[in-house]
């Protein structure tokens, strides 16, 4: 995402959120200089990320054992643009900004950033994390980015439950015993 088009989507994602939510979204460009300060103080950055379409207990778990892994988590959010290139023109289901409102009230999210590019590269690229930590739908060689993160001497880390939660189990779950 730009800088000018990722500051426009902060805006509109602020302009109708809570305080919470205010706090913890923001630009890449803000997220870099955040990342910047930390490694300088000698604080360990993690990035998780991914779509949280109908956030559940499986990404509430990633989320908190990616934390575990250094002192920020900075978590980057496909926008609803990079959902729906990646996963089909039915999502995604909720929102970017209700998916982010969502993110921001969990203790173990530092901050968040959206992003529409279809993988998480560029993020990775700004941010320079220690950490790149991905669930247990992957293995540390299957992490599209992870050649990306050893650029700069980063570790890919898979950590969360087992992969027993999905986003399409749960709306086909929902389709079978509600559907008429």
């Amino acid at each position: 995402m730009s800088e000018k088009n990722g500051e426009r989507e902060m805006e509109r994602v602020k302009g109708t959120a809570t305080s919470v939510v205010a706090a913890k979204v923001i630009s890449l460009h803000e997220a870099r200089v955040i990342a910047e300060g930390a490694r300088a103080a000698g604080r360990r950055v993690v990035v998780a990320n991914g779509a949280f379409d109908l956030l559940h207990v499986g990404h509430v778990r990633y989320l908190a054992a990616a934390r575990a892994h250094g002192d920020m988590l900075f978590v980057a959010v496909n926008s609803d643009i990079s959902v729906h290139a990646i996963k089909g023109p039915l999502r995604p289901v909720v929102p970017e900004g209700e998916r982010v409102e969502l993110l921001s009230h969990l203790a173990c999210v530092d901050w968040i950033v959206l992003f529409d590019e279809p993988t998480v590269a560029e993020v990775l690229r700004a941010l320079r994390p220690q950490v790149h930590a991905k669930g247990t739908d992957y293995t540390p060689e299957s992490v599209p980015e992870s050649a990306v993160v050893a650029e700069w001497g980063g570790e890919t880390v898979i950590c969360g439950d087992p992969k027993d939660h999905a986003t399409t189990d749960l709306v086909a779950e929902i389709l079978k015993r509600f559907a008429k």
